[in-house]
C-alpha cells in the first residue's frame, strides 16, 4: 500500500482537512486536522506514524507550522516526531519526550488481534510497532494563544481523558477543536492515566461552553447544543 492511499481525507473547507487512517483498527482511528494558515499551518493530532503524514499533507516548502498534540496517546502522537515545531501540555511534556507504553498506551494497540486491516506503508507490524520520541519545542498551559495569522487558537487544559488533554478554541470563530476531552461516540475514562473526577470539572465546562462547531478526536464534527447534551449526559452517567 502505498502512503497515499493509508490516510483518507475530508476537505472541510478551503482551509480545513481532516484526516484518518481506514486501515486501523477502528479504536485507533484518530482524527488528524490541518488548518491553512495566512502565516503558519496548524496540525493537531498525528495518528498511529504508520505512513509519513508530513509529506501527505503538502505543505510549501519554508511555511511554518505549528504542530499540537491534544494528548499523548498512542492513536494522536504517531507521527509527531515529523514537525520541527511540537507543542502540548505541560502535563505530558516527559512523556512527550520518552513515549513510554505507560502513557502512550501503545502496548493496546499491539495486542489488537485486528490491529490493521492492511500494510502498513513502512511495513510495521502491530507487534514491532514503537512510537519515536517527540520532546515538545513549546509547552502549551490553559489560555496560550497560537496565532496562525488570520485565526488565534487559545488553549483550554481539558484533564480527564489524560491528565494534559488539551482544546483549542477560535474565540471569534466559535471553531474548537476536541481532542478527545469530547466527541461523539463512547468516551473513554477507564483507562490508566484517566480520572474520572478531573472528567467531570472538564465536563462540567464543556457543558458551558459557547461554540460554533466541535472537530473531535473522532467520529464527525458536531455544534453546539450537541457539545452540551453529551457533556451532560457523562456528568448523568457519572451520578453529577
Amino acid at each position: 500500500m502505498t502512503n497515499t492511499n493509508w490516510f483518507s481525507k475530508d476537505v472541510i473547507s478551503d482551509r480545513l482537512t481532516r484526516i484518518c487512517e481506514p486501515h486501523v483498527h477502528k479504536f485507533f482511528q484518530a482524527n488528524m486536522f490541518h488548518v491553512v494558515g495566512k502565516d503558519a499551518d496548524l496540525v493537531i493530532d498525528f495518528g498511529m506514524g504508520l505512513a509519513n503524514l508530513r509529506n501527505e499533507l503538502h505543505i510549501p516548502s519554508g511555511k511554518p507550522v505549528f504542530a499540537v498534540a491534544t494528548h499523548v496517546h498512542v492513536d494522536h502522537v504517531g507521527s509527531f516526531h515529523e514537525f520541527e515545531t511540537r507543542l502540548g501540555h505541560a502535563a505530558e511534556a516527559e512523556a512527550f519526550a520518552r513515549m513510554p507504553d505507560a502513557d502512550t498506551l501503545a502496548d493496546y494497540f499491539r495486542k489488537q488481534p485486528e490491529a490493521l486491516t492492511a500494510t502498513a506503508p513502512k511495513g510495521i507490524t502491530p507487534e514491532a510497532y514503537g512510537i519515536s520520541p517527540a520532546p515538545l519545542t513549546r509547552v502549551l498551559e490553559e489560555n496560550d494563544v497560537i496565532d496562525i495569522g488570520d485565526a488565534c487558537y487559545t488553549v483550554l487544559h481539558l484533564p480527564g481523558h489524560s491528565p494534559g488533554s488539551i482544546g483549542l478554541l477560535d474565540q471569534r470563530t466559535g471553531e474548537f477543536f476536541s481532542g478527545d476531552a469530547i466527541y461523539q461516540g463512547g468516551l473513554v475514562d477507564d483507562l490508566p492515566g484517566c480520572n474520572i473526577e478531573a472528567y467531570k470539572v472538564t465536563m462540567t465546562r464543556l457543558s458551558k461552553l459557547e461554540v460554533d462547531v466541535v472537530h473531535g478526536g473522532h467520529g464527525e464534527k458536531f455544534g453546539n447544543a450537541r457539545l452540551h447534551e453529551i457533556a451532560k449526559s457523562y456528568l448523568i452517567s457519572r451520578n453529577c
